[in-house]
């Protein structure tokens, strides 16, 4: 049994690599990245921090395999806002942003064509792909064992089925990423399928991000968020800021929003749209 771990760089997509070489040693895994350009404060490009890429080197190390990439082609001079702009469109439904597509998905589909081909007639029973999705997530898992089934291939979540070896990366000495203490996942800064609540944080540590997505938008025509643009949530983030409420994305959406409405006038009061909830 091959066994294809997701290895997004996320603590979750760690900790299945680290269950997939005790299951099935680590000649038979494959680490399968799809590596997104750095993150530069200084200039507004948007992407994936350098620590996150610290992250998945160290992780591999210690599990004696090498990160097998599938990448887009020109991953490095592209974050999420240019692959937007240049498509014209942000999602093509609430959730499925176009980014994740171009960066992750059809890169991944093409290496899977090219190294493990299959089909729904003649599945493989070689291999298996794995991620890092959990018990609280069962529409995902739903999702992509529906769509990879229907391409011949068979999946695995450790996290949430079966017996679990480790818990936190931590219990084998390396650090998760720096970004969650800020965030709750490692995506890009200035996440596409993300809420008020990720571009609060944008807005306050990543200024020069939030103005290229500001154009974005105007090129585009469209609003990231849906129902607002960013723009309009300026006044309102200048509001939040001036109260002392600490840019993060980690504390409960409900929690959070209550305290911004708490704290700011009366007439200050919104709801956080869907995406900022999730």
């Amino acid at each position: 049994m091959e066994a294809i771990v997701c290895f997004s760089g996320g603590h979750s997509s760690a900790l299945v690599a680290v269950e997939a070489v005790r299951k099935y040693g680590k000649n038979n895994v494959i680490l399968l990245n799809h590596d997104i350009c750095l993150l530069d404060k200084a200039s507004g490009k948007a992407g994936e921090h350098e620590d996150i890429k610290r992250f998945k080197n160290e992780v591999a190390d210690y599990l004696k395999i090498p990160i097998t990439y599938a990448n887009m082609q020109g991953f490095e001079n592209k974050d999420q806002l240019d692959i937007a702009m240049g498509i014209k469109a942000f999602q093509v439904d609430v959730g499925k942003a176009l980014c994740t597509y171009n960066l992750k998905t059809l890169p991944f589909y093409k290496w899977l064509d090219n190294n493990f081909p299959s089909n729904i007639e003649k599945p493989r029973e070689d291999i298996k792909i794995m991620y890092g999705f959990d018990m609280n997530e069962p529409d995902r898992i739903q999702k992509r064992s529906s769509v990879l089934g229907a391409k011949g291939y068979y999946t695995d979540y450790p996290l949430a089925f079966g017996n679990r070896t480790i818990q936190n990366i931590e219990e084998i000495g390396i650090k998760r990423p720096i970004t969650y203490k800020i965030f709750k996942h490692a995506n890009c800064v200035g996440c596409l399928k993300a809420g008020r609540q990720h571009w609060y944080v944008v807005y306050c540590l990543y200024p020069k991000i939030f103005q290229k997505a500001i154009q974005a938008e105007k090129q585009i025509g469209f609003s990231i968020i849906k129902d607002i643009f960013l723009e309009e949530l300026i006044p309102i983030y200048e509001d939040i800021k001036s109260k002392g409420i600490c840019p993060n994305d980690i504390e409960n959406s409900a929690s959070f929003w209550a305290k911004v409405n708490k704290t700011l006038p009366e007439q200050m009061n919104f709801l956080p749209c869907e995406c900022s909830l999730l």
